[in-house]
């Protein structure tokens, strides 16, 4: 076998785990997405309720509506510190796969340069031995033909 289908059969193992880490990286990716919207949804729901009840403040609350809502506001902003942590995690999550990613995809490019680099190589090895070929034919054929003339 030669060097470059050697080097070939390598390639195309790292780029499968080139398309490999890409496809774990996008999953990542839509995870990534999903709870920032989750987040942002938990954030909009927490304005709006507090919005409806500056509206009721307004008319005037009670103590026990008043620490309702206290309470109630208490969770959602414990919901949201909660689910920002998991996206934070998520983002270092992320920028680990990309780097993974990252490094097997420049770990590709360089194995393809160096096989391209060898396929040359072996292409002008190979058109030097047959130029070779051609010349010790061609002066086969000259003796052949001298030889041939002198003894006629």
């Amino acid at each position: 076998m030669k060097k470059s289908q050697r080097i070939k059969t390598i390639v195309d193992i790292k780029a499968t785990q080139e398309k490999n880490a890409l496809e774990v990286l996008g999953a990542v990716q839509r995870k990534l997405l999903t709870m920032q919207a989750q987040v942002q949804g938990l954030r909009n729901y927490r304005q709006e309720y507090q919005d409806r009840f500056d509206q009721m403040g307004v008319k005037g609350v009670n103590v026990a509506q008043l620490l309702e809502f206290r309470s109630f506001i208490e969770k959602l902003d414990k919901a949201i510190m909660g689910q920002e942590q998991v996206l934070i995690s998520i983002e270092a999550e992320v920028m680990a796969k990309r780097k993974i990613w990252e490094e097997l995809h420049h770990k590709t490019q360089s194995l393809q340069k160096v096989c391209d680099s060898a396929l040359v190589v072996e292409m002008k090895q190979e058109a030097k031995r047959e130029q070779q070929e051609q010349d010790e034919r061609a002066s086969r054929i000259g003796r052949n033909n001298s030889n041939g003339t002198g003894n006629a």
